[in-house]
């Protein structure tokens, strides 16, 4: 094992674009489905025409150049490859900070804010916010190396990610994340191994405090209201991935449309989009996103995540300092009375009225600064 830092670039051969070019015209599609909306799943009116442009409209030498814009590098931890960009800043004293992607995300999620937190007076900001950025691809997904054996969930990532900081010169850093970032950046502050100083996330995950079901706020009625929501009707990939991934991953590696369907669903039900998700997102950024999945045959890796990890989500407490941004159209919502029994020292806690599951994605400007107001109160 060696604890080199070598650079990386996305190089994609031309035979992997031939072979996706000949797949989509190969779809077999299923009927349509019985209903006029997106009950049943992402209709097949859309898929087409997504696959459509996939194929005829999508540039992705012109995208690959756009992701290639970040500096990207990989090392050894733990036997794997780990694929991260890292973008230190401009500013001295600027703030070490690792940001974790989730599922169906990647890096990609991040592009939109990695300048703006690395060099904030380029982006109308005060150099004092400045962040070093690093925003490493979870094991098996993207272009870190797929486990090859049982073992990697949350709880090794949040090593991984602190022996990565380090290894970058990083001994004083903070972390944030969302999603199944949003549990690798919860067990950082749990492990609390003397380098990270504070967490933020956007997902705080916490269930209800039986004491407050007699006396519920809005908040609290409408986080119970949309969990009932995605137990009900959400939360079938969750239950696949966390038990079968590798027979659902067989589909997703095959198929094009399989993988690209089974992620842009969950940014129309997981974005605040009103309905379509390309009004929260453009085609060409959902698609990018897709291809980090698809050209590096990741469906059934990155599923992994969930039979590794999906019980420990919500599990053990936090005293690291603690930001919290609320985001109203988030899976998965508390209130800060519910989440001061997890996160046991909340000194930063906001609830934005527009917004995602994607924070980063979508509103990358109220994302920025709530981070640089959260590092505030830590720097």
């Amino acid at each position: 094992m060696s604890d080199a830092i070598t650079a990386f670039e996305i190089a994609v051969p031309d035979a992997d674009l031939t072979d996706l070019t000949e797949r989509l015209a190969r779809t077999r599609y299923p009927d349509a489905e019985a209903v006029d909306d997106w009950s049943q799943g992402i209709p097949l009116a859309y898929v087409r025409e997504v696959a459509d442009y996939w194929a005829d409209g999508y540039d992705w030498r012109a995208r690959e150049v756009h992701h290639n814009q970040f500096p990207q590098y990989r090392t050894d931890l733990d036997g794997l490859g780990v694929h991260f960009i890292h973008r230190p800043s401009p500013h001295e004293g600027a703030l070490p900070i690792v940001i974790t992607h989730g599922w169906p995300g990647s890096v990609v999620e991040f592009h939109k804010v990695i300048d703006a937190l690395a060099d904030p007076t380029a982006h109308g900001g005060d150099a004092a916010d400045a962040f070093h950025v690093v925003c490493p691809s979870l094991p098996g997904y993207g272009f870190s190396d797929k486990p090859g054996r049982a073992g990697t969930g949350v709880a090794q990532i949040a090593e991984m990610w602190d022996r990565l900081m380090v290894r970058l010169g990083y001994d004083r850093y903070v972390a944030q994340g969302g999603d199944w970032g949003a549990a690798v950046t919860t067990y950082i502050g749990m492990q609390n191994r003397g380098h990270c100083q504070a967490i933020h996330t956007n997902m705080p995950v916490a269930g209800p405090d039986p004491a407050t079901m007699d006396d519920l706020t809005e908040v609290e009625q409408a986080a119970l209201e949309s969990f009932a929501h995605y137990d009900r009707w959400d939360s079938g990939y969750s239950k696949q991935q966390s038990t079968r991934p590798q027979t659902l991953g067989y589909g997703l590696v095959d198929s094009p449309v399989g993988q690209m369907a089974w992620i842009l669903e969950k940014f129309w039900a997981w974005t605040d989009c009103d309905g379509h998700p390309e009004n929260a997102l453009s085609r060409d950024e959902l698609l990018d996103n897709v291809m980090i999945y698809w050209l590096t045959a990741s469906g059934a890796s990155s599923a992994r995540l969930y039979w590794e990890s999906f019980a420990d989500f919500g599990s053990g407490t936090v005293d690291m300092p603690t930001g919290c941004s609320l985001f109203p159209k988030e899976i998965i919502r508390s209130s800060q009375r519910w989440a001061q029994h997890r996160y046991q020292n909340i000194i930063y806690w906001n609830e934005l009225d527009k917004g995602g599951h994607f924070a980063a994605f979508e509103q990358p400007e109220v994302f920025v600064d709530e981070l640089r107001a959260w590092a505030r109160l830590v720097r």
